[in-house]
């Protein structure tokens, strides 16, 4: 269980032209979903709550994540996990090594890593797939892997990116659900950009419009 995500007086500004401002606080375990149409700041505000804004960008006000003000420190830091439209697993590495390279340096030894990778593959429902390709995946299987190695990594704050826009109707209601479901039980404070009114409704949290 981590502590809230709060947005204090935030405003991001482009070439000195204001672009968004927001004020929320979102408590563990649940979602704000923030909406709006495209070019309105939805993934700049990711990008601003990762640390990660580009260059012409420029922040005021304050991230704060369980207590602490995030703001100045650098994206590695700030133990925020993000799910994009695509699952950007890395293809070099086998499912098993995908799910390793989330795992913390705490996690240390061999036999320790292959046991919390086979233990996090069972609880998805892909035991024994350690040594497959990321290619040969179905795609509820590859957002599966990908939403496992975020939490592998023990994030306090969870970022969604669209990460279901790019799934058939099933299969993204299904997704759609164990994401969410996950967050809840690590307690996670959830922040969701999307275009789909269905995803902020699955979501059950306040929605913002920016725009």
């Amino acid at each position: 269980m981590t502590g809230a995500l709060r947005l204090e007086g935030l405003a991001i500004s482009r070439l000195g032209v204001p672009l968004l401002a927001l004020e929320a606080e979102v408590a563990p375990g649940t979602v704000l979903s923030v909406m709006g149409p495209s070019g309105s700041g939805k993934s700049t505000l990711l990008a601003a709550i990762m640390g990660t804004l580009a260059p012409g960008f420029a922040l005021a006000g304050r991230v704060w994540l369980d207590g602490a003000d995030i703001t100045r420190l650098p994206p590695e830091a700030r133990r925020v996990g993000i799910l994009y439209q695509e699952e950007l697993l890395f293809p070099h590495l086998s499912v098993g090594g995908n799910l390793a390279f989330g795992l913390p340096r705490t996690v240390r030894g061999r036999a320790a890593r292959l046991a919390r990778v086979a233990a996090a593959l069972a609880e998805i429902g892909m035991a024994g797939f350690e040594g497959r390709d990321p290619a040969t995946l179905s795609g509820g299987q590859k957002a599966r892997v990908a939403l496992m190695r975020m939490l592998l990594a023990e994030p306090r704050a969870l970022l969604l990116d669209e990460p279901f826009s790019r799934l058939d109707a099933g299969l993204r209601a299904q997704v759609r659900e164990m994401v969410f479901e996950r967050a809840r039980a690590s307690g996670l404070p959830v922040l969701l950009v999307t275009h789909d009114p269905a995803d902020a409704a699955a979501a059950g949290g306040a929605v913002v419009e920016l725009g």
